[in-house]
Formats: C-alpha cells, sequence, structure tokens
C-alpha cells in the first residue's frame, strides 16, 4: 500500500512541477511581450520606427491574453499537486524546539494528532472544492477573458486535493498504527538544519 501512494504522490509533484514550469514560462512570455509592446508604444520608437513598430503590433506582440486566469487556475492545481509527497514524506515544516525533549511516546501522539488533523483539512478542502465546482457548473460560470468556464478549474484542483486527501487519511492511518504499536512504519524525511 505504501508503495502505491508513494507512486501516486511522486506522479502528482511531478504533474504538479510541469504545470508550475508552464506557469512559470507563461508568466515570462506575458511579462516580456508586455514590456516589448510598451517599447513600441515609446514615443521615440513610433516616431523613427513606425513601419516596424506598427508591424510588430499588428502581429500581436503584447502580453498572453488571460495569463491571470490560467496562472490562477494552475497555481490551485500545482499547490495541491505537491501536498501528497509532501505529507507521505513528512516533509512539512515543524518546529521541534520543545518536543525535541519529550519521550517518543509523546511525540507519536502530537504526530498522530497532527495527521488526524491533517486528513480531516484536507477532506474538508475537497468537499468544498466539489461544492464550489458544482455551484459554478450550475450557474456556467467563466472567465471574464478567456470565457472557459471556471469549473474546469475547480475540477482540476479537486482532482488534486482528492489525492492528497487520500494521501492525507493513508498517513494518518500509518501514524494511529505507529502509535499503538510503538514502531516506525513510515520514517520522516531527514532534514540538515
Amino acid at each position: 500500500m505504501h508503495g502505491f501512494m508513494l507512486v501516486l504522490a511522486r506522479a502528482m509533484a511531478v504533474l504538479g512541477g510541469i504545470v508550475l514550469t508552464a506557469l512559470v514560462l507563461l508568466t515570462c512570455v506575458s511579462v516580456l511581450g508586455r514590456g516589448i509592446n510598451s517599447f513600441l508604444h515609446w514615443d521615440p520608437i513610433a516616431t523613427f520606427m513606425p513601419a516596424v513598430s506598427g508591424w510588430l503590433l499588428e502581429r500581436g506582440v503584447g502580453p498572453v491574453w488571460g495569463d491571470y486566469e490560467l496562472v490562477e487556475a494552475g497555481i490551485a492545481f500545482a499547490i495541491f499537486a505537491f501536498i501528497p509527497l509532501c505529507q507521505i514524506t513528512a516533509g512539512h515544516a515543524t518546529v521541534d524546539i520543545f518536543t525535541a525533549y519529550l519521550p517518543k511516546r509523546a511525540n507519536r501522539v502530537i504526530q498522530m494528532i497532527v495527521d488526524i488533523v491533517f486528513a480531516a483539512v484536507l477532506i474538508l478542502i475537497a468537499w468544498r472544492l466539489f461544492e464550489g465546482m458544482m455551484s459554478k457548473k450550475q450557474y456556467n460560470e467563466t472567465t471574464f477573458l478567456l470565457q472557459f468556464p471556471i469549473w474546469w478549474a475547480y475540477l482540476i484542483s479537486l482532482i488534486a486535493s482528492v489525492v492528497a486527501a487520500l494521501v492525507g487519511v493513508y498517513m494518518a492511518v500509518v501514524r494511529i498504527a505507529e502509535f499503538l504499536t510503538m514502531r516506525t512504519i513510515v520514517q520522516a524525511a531527514e532534514v540538515d538544519h
């Protein structure tokens, strides 16, 4: 079971990384296009090079149309896509100033409670994304510029959040089993301080 969950979490992280890379490239192209467009509208360029300036502007040199809408939808997916890998490798940031001196059993209780609460929060988020998606679909809401249905963005985020919730529930069950048996089933990620 752990192998399957780990492969699923890694696949989601890779997919999230691909989407995030595409969004970074999209943003760079859009910013570059916006800068070139502003440069072409600059009075000295428009005065001394009107043919070149006009030709480039007619070709549509400028920001990517709807870039904010695409980034908004893609970032939400990417965030949820990275959560499963972080959860299954226990890679979340922790502050263990006080807990480092507690007995092992106390730390297991704390970790178990944190993972149970985290799983419940991930389930809640997935449920609310589903409700939001159904609402956006019912009213046929679309984005302002690109006019694509908003529920599409909710759907991709919902898929990633469901995977995050599944991994979160799995890790909560693992932490409960670790507490009950007092043996380590899933080792936390090693971090250099």
